[in-house]
């Protein structure tokens, strides 16, 4: 069979137009869809299970949380001296100063009772698994859901103080303002109808571990504590090589 040589050519050209084609294919990969990131695991395991606690406490699902809200080491520049804990009630921040210009920054909820109180306090008393009492004004306000507990309710995973609590005093004077753990996690970096300042159980049990009796607090309302600077530094995760975890 005799082929001509303008069919030979043709032939050429097209099989070298599937080599081609063929070797452009094997450099595609294909994927699916990516998959959506999940919460740090550094943050995971500080918000995970408290089994020995002496009532357990379940994990927070930090998904659902605003990053801002979580326990972090930050930049905080104040003339405070290192121990103190000021309170940001209107961004929602408790700061407890340390040393070097830093501070860790806590998400706190802000209850009625947290917006009442301006100025400096101590923390006269520290207690584990507080039991709680609601005020008359609670009751008075919502007696249906408050008045069955006034004579008060003992600890529990369901007591709203939750796993520790710090009360604060002017003097010898009880102020009535709490720094103390939540029942609901939800409420942290809002404003709430009832309760001072609450904190993440697992920050609350952190923040308790770090502060003695008598310790100085200076809880603002008006004003935003001084200048942080822009993105907090969380704390350093073994889990990361020691880099904290950035946003």
């Amino acid at each position: 069979m005799c082929v001509s040589r303008n069919s030979a050519g043709r032939l050429a050209q097209l099989f070298a137009l599937l080599l081609a084609t063929s070797t452009l294919a094997s450099c595609v990969t294909t994927s699916g869809p990516a998959k959506p990131k999940g919460p740090d695991p550094y943050y995971v395991a500080m918000y995970g299970p408290l089994p020995n606690e002496k009532f357990p406490l379940d994990a927070i699902d930090i998904s659902k949380v605003d990053k801002r809200y979580l326990r972090q080491q930050v930049a905080y520049q104040t003339h405070e001296p290192p121990g103190t804990i000021v309170i940001d009630t209107q961004n929602r921040f408790l700061y407890l100063v340390q040393d070097g210009g830093m501070a860790m920054r806590y998400g706190i909820g802000v209850g009625k009772a947290g917006l009442e109180f301006e100025g400096e306090a101590r923390i006269a008393r520290k207690a584990e698994w507080p039991r709680w009492t609601p005020t008359q004004e609670m009751v008075a306000r919502e007696p249906e859901r408050y008045g069955p507990l006034a004579g008060g309710m003992e600890p529990g995973v369901r007591n709203p103080l939750g796993p520790r609590a710090l009360y604060l005093f002017q003097g010898n004077r009880d102020t009535l303002f709490r720094i103390h753990g939540t029942t609901e996690a939800w409420s942290i970096g809002k404003a709430v109808s009832s309760g001072c300042i609450r904190l993440f159980n697992p920050d609350i049990i952190d923040l308790y571990s770090r502060v003695p009796v008598d310790s100085r607090v200076v809880v603002l309302q008006a004003e935003p504590p001084m200048t942080e600077p822009a993105g907090g530094i969380p704390m350093a995760s073994a889990a990361n090589g020691g880099l904290p975890p950035m946003y």
